[in-house]
């Protein structure tokens, strides 16, 4: 048999299965029975990414068997091997989403199966920054149960995100490893066909971040082939199915390396007999780079662990700012004041705490540089949350004052101490921020006294000092904005447009950010943008704004205002926090966040309104957004501001309930303007609303006509 041969027939056997089970399930069930997976936009998203056509109910679904069939061509060429193989990727997805039928959850823990269009969003900046450098498929069952998880933790230090399917998946938890989406190691399913749930997310990030159109085969290819950067490891033995499978893979530009001696595809089908080289030839088949984080300490360091949770039964030790006195703080220093690379502990190391309490701790680091300037001081201090996250077994939450640190007694046992939790600060800031920090030294301090005194006398003056200036500081106030491209990895015409009032869409990057950004790197991806040409500064247009934007989109985009959604509204990535949409009934605008997975007043979830607002295209009437810029005095300054907010998940409403009410209060005079704003408790629909609105005297019902 040809290597054609065995694509055929493993595509004719799935195809057979497919025809078999939609069979069934229309005698079941009947032909208008809805069909479709939950929490995404996209109905069946390989299906409507490669045609362009939504299946909603079995009788549709029956009708899409019969257009995958046409691509079940029979020669003896690459392309009807690769059609092939996207025809057996296509009957996959339908087997698949007939598990979904009637609301069932067909997959339970550890499987994930199909994953929600909000976490290939959260994807989204991640990829973009490196952080996650790779998308990595594991299937099948490797030679041993150690293989499996030596493959599995190699690609965690790496900070690649890991999918596996079949065997292996049994193999890695029969050893303890601990999987999930919290650490980057996300088992989809059993069979084989749960594959197709990360081929969906290649797909679909096609279409949210690239503006690829549903149904431009060709320009999906070119796009998961260029920016989606996957791979496959199958294990031997190969049967023909995985060979059709993988082939529907080759098509979209994953490599296949496998242990199997079969046929071989240069660049595309690779054999590697030996497993502990799959990391490195699966990386260099698809020309990844990964980011040295090599940092001497006895745990792991990668991005892999930064959702990680640290239960309080698996707890050594917590530090807990909510409940005693904890802080981090970075403090900008003279060179002389400095000494690098030097660690002070003030008080007991973590061994001499007894196991699961409470306890105190603060860290100051110290930094010096001659392009070092305190306006860095907060950028520095927010990338802590993140360094340590990223520690195997350590979990860090809040900020500033507010923080809670727990280390884990796996952690503690492998012998990790204050000096490491140093380390990683160190290493870290000197390797981010090598342009303006020459020298840096860490103090950890644990006795509760001296924290409670640090924190009253020193940190806290600080933080009040910098909140100062952040909060005179406007729009108006400054001279330069920042461009920001970061996300052009996958979303290639938009630009987003940073200033004090107005933080980049995906939430990371506030102009300060963007202002060290540029000083780290004036050649990278945060550009200063001038404002001295105004045309129309109640809309927030420039000329200065229009002639950067026109160059960082390579001309895609022609003009943007960055204080209205109706008139040239900035794009969107589709790395979005939040959206916003508006409401005709109540003359107003809802919101809605990424984690809401509700029903919204407009009849449409998040995954809906994201997919009419993402690849960088202007939607006027939809505007994708941070959830720190909804309290924002610019926010929507166009069309009336925060006035015209009148619905938001309750979760959200309450996170931004503090800073929105006091700008209500600040600029219309409004007393908990929120108490006036609908949330899912109150009203999914457009009418119930407007009554809820009506009884509150909402300021939106009163106001100009948005349309």
């Amino acid at each position: 048999m040809t290597l054609f041969d065995v694509v055929f027939k493993g595509n004719d056997a799935v195809y057979g299965l497919t025809e078999s089970a939609i069979n069934d399930a229309v005698a079941k069930y009947g032909e208008e029975k809805a069909v479709g997976f939950p929490d995404t936009a996209y109905c069946l998203p390989c299906y409507y990414s490669v045609t362009g056509v939504k299946v909603t109910n079995l009788k549709e679904l029956k009708e899409a068997l019969g257009v995958v069939k046409t691509l079940m061509t029979r020669e003896q060429k690459l392309n009807d091997a690769f059609m092939s193989g996207v025809a057996t990727a296509l009957c996959a997805e339908f087997i698949e989403a007939l598990k979904y039928i009637d609301g069932a959850a067909p997959y339970a823990e550890p499987y994930y199966g199909h994953l929600a269009d909000a976490i290939i969003r959260e994807l989204g900046v991640p990829l973009v920054t490196g952080d996650i450098p790779g998308v990595a498929v594991i299937l099948g069952k490797a030679p041993t149960a150690e293989d499996a998880v030596a493959l599995v933790k190699s690609y965690q230090a790496q900070g690649i995100l890991v999918t596996m399917v079949g065997e292996c998946i049994d193999q890695c938890q029969s050893l303890g490893l601990n999987m999930g989406y919290g650490v980057r190691v996300v088992p989809l399913g059993a069979d084989v066909t749960s594959v197709i749930h990360v081929v969906s997310v290649a797909l679909r990030a096609a279409l949210i971040f690239g503006n690829v159109e549903p149904g431009d085969s060709a320009s999906l290819m070119k796009y998961t082939m260029e920016r989606v950067p996957a791979f496959v490891n199958a294990f031997a033995p190969l049967n023909e199915v995985i060979v059709a499978c993988g082939a529907g893979a080759i098509a979209l530009g994953f490599p296949v390396i496998t242990n199997e001696e079969t046929f071989r595809v240069p660049k595309s089908l690779i054999v590697q007999p030996d497993v502990s080289k799959f990391n490195a030839t699966s990386l260099e088949a698809r020309d990844i780079k990964i980011k040295i984080t090599k940092i001497d300490i006895p745990v792991a360091f990668a991005s892999a662990y930064e959702g990680e949770i640290v239960r309080r039964g698996d707890m050594q030790v917590e530090f807990d700012g909510s409940r005693v006195d904890c802080f981090e703080l970075v403090h900008h220093k003279d060179m002389s004041e400095v000494e690098d690379h030097h660690f002070e502990l003030i008080g007991p190391d973590f061994d001499e705490f007894p196991v699961g309490s409470k306890q105190s701790i603060g860290y100051i680091v110290e930094v010096a540089g001659k392009n070092m300037q305190a306006d860095f001081e907060p950028v520095f201090e927010r990338k802590f949350h993140s360094y340590i996250n990223c520690i195997e077994g350590v979990m860090h939450t809040g900020q500033r004052d507010m923080i809670r640190i727990r280390i884990s007694k796996a952690t503690y046992e492998a012998g990790f101490r204050a000096k490491d939790l140093a380390e990683v600060l160190y290493a870290r800031i000197k390797s981010e921020f090598d342009a303006v920090v020459d020298k840096c030294q860490v103090k950890i301090y644990t006795k509760a006294e001296d924290c409670t005194k640090l924190r009253h006398e020193m940190a806290i003056p600080m933080f009040d000092k910098r909140d100062e200036r952040l909060s005179s500081l406007t729009d108006e106030t400054v001279d330069v904005y920042y461009s920001c491209i970061m996300c052009q990895a996958f979303s290639p015409s938009h630009v987003c447009v940073v200033t004090p009032e107005r933080l980049g869409l995906c939430g990371a990057v506030s102009w300060f950010d963007a202002k060290a950004t540029n000083e780290l790197d004036p050649a990278g991806p945060c550009q200063v943008i001038t404002k001295e040409r105004p045309i129309n500064e109640e809309i927030g247009e420039y000329e200065d704004v229009n002639e950067a934007v026109r160059k960082f989109s390579q001309g895609a985009l022609e003009d943007v205002s960055l204080y209205s959604i109706m008139e040239k509204p900035m794009t969107s990535c589709g790395c979005f926090e939040c959206i916003c949409g508006i409401e005709p009934f109540s003359n107003g605008v809802i919101i809605t966040n990424r984690e809401y997975a509700g029903m919204t007043p407009l009849g449409m979830t998040f995954s809906e309104l994201a997919s009419m607002t993402g690849g960088g295209v202007q939607t006027p009437g939809f505007m994708g957004h941070g959830k720190h810029f909804i309290a924002s005095k610019k926010f929507m300054k166009a069309e009336g501001g925060v006035e015209r907010i009148v619905w938001m998940p309750k979760e959200l409403k309450d996170t931004v309930a503090e800073k929105l009410n006091a700008t209500a209060k600040e600029v219309y005079g409004i007393d908990n303007f929120t108490d006036m704003i609908g949330d899912e408790t109150i009203a999914t629909d457009p009418e119930t609303l407007v009554a809820f609105l009506t009884e509150k005297g909402h300021p939106a019902l009163g106001m100009d006509p948005l349309m």
